[in-house]
């Protein structure tokens, strides 16, 4: 189990299961939506993410066509993201209180990064989106 929650503590929930495939997104989308120069994030399947609370005050916004980024509508703090027809969530780490037992093994999206920052690591980079 993997807990997480807000900034201001009003949304908490769990992931009964495992994260996969985490990585570190580069994209305008992901840069703004974090307020950072990327975004790291893990997928879980769907059925194993779980509200505990405050579920009523995250609101989602379709960010691209079928995409939703959910975030608690008081502090701003990311929560989750939906896909339309896909069995799994996108789970930023940063929000995560317990260690997500998972560290990212990529960069995507890096020929949109931002000018300032610097990739220092040995991760492979995609300059696009995972295939």
């Amino acid at each position: 189990m993997i807990r997480g929650s807000c900034l201001c503590g009003r949304v908490t929930y769990r992931i009964n299961g495992v994260l996969k495939r985490a990585l570190n997104c580069h994209c305008s989308m992901c840069r703004k939506a974090q307020g950072s120069a990327f975004r790291s994030r893990a997928s879980a399947k769907a059925s194993e993410f779980e509200w505990l609370q405050g579920e009523d005050v995250v609101t989602f916004h379709e960010s691209s066509s079928g995409n939703y980024r959910g975030f608690c509508s008081v502090c701003g703090s990311p929560i989750v993201s939906k896909f339309d027809g896909v069995p799994y969530v996108g789970v930023p780490l940063g929000p995560l209180d317990d260690d997500p037992g998972v560290r990212p093994e990529l960069h995507v999206h890096v020929d949109s990064k931002a000018p300032r920052f610097t990739i220092t690591d040995d991760l492979p980079q995609l300059p696009e989106g995972p295939k």
